[in-house]
């Protein structure tokens, strides 16, 4: 009799045990999860492509090509839908880089990454800048694979004393050339010959 009560506690502490173990296992997968996440945030699109719809805080990614980054992409919020492939983000920024070290900077209320192409499209408020000119429209679109923003909306440009302004747009980012197009308007200084990269005649 009392070696049967034995074996059952020995059963019930190995079981306690156990259990003790695997919620021990479980807080720690979620810590270290959390702190890897903590450490890389750029991880933390790639780690959720194979679930289901999330919402996430603030994230971070990042596109390559070749080796080479071409774009980092924060935004405070996000919310991905696996069957569209998308992921609609709430007041995201974006670091464009080009060769020689330089950056363009862009901004906007809204935005939709396209997981399997890395196109984006951005609404309200966008804001495009470099060290020189900035830019601003409501809504324009991000081409991965050409590296072209495309505005379909009117755009307006500003910078160094100068004004531009224009029905639609499009910038090619490997070229760092703006194309205008529509009713294109320009107010520039009287000294138009000061503005830097105009040789005077």
């Amino acid at each position: 009799m009392v070696w049967s009560r034995l074996k059952k506690t020995k059963k019930m502490s190995l079981f306690l045990l156990i259990v003790i173990l695997s919620a021990i296992g479980m807080v720690a997968s979620v810590f270290i999860g959390y702190r890897q996440v903590s450490n890389a945030p750029e991880m933390l699109l790639t780690s959720i492509k194979e679930g289901a719809n999330l919402s996430l805080g603030k994230i971070r990614q990042t596109a390559t090509r070749n080796g080479i980054k071409e774009w980092s992409l924060e935004a405070d919020s996000a919310n991905y839908m696996e069957a569209e492939n998308k992921v609609d983000l709430k007041k995201v920024s974006v670091i464009y880089f080009l060769e020689d070290s330089r950056k363009i900077y862009l901004e906007a209320d809204q935005g939709t990454l396209q997981t399997d192409t890395n196109d984006i499209e951005f609404s309200g408020n966008v804001v495009i800048r470099n060290d020189e000119y900035q830019m601003k429209t409501e809504h324009l679109n991000y081409d991965h694979g050409q590296r072209i923003i495309i505005c379909d909306q009117s755009i307006r440009i500003w910078g160094q004393g100068g004004e531009l302004n224009a029905q639609s747009a499009k910038y090619d980012l490997n070229a760092d050339q703006i194309v205008l197009k529509g009713n294109v308007v320009a107010t520039v200084p009287r000294d138009f010959s000061a503005i830097p990269g105009r040789d005077k005649p």
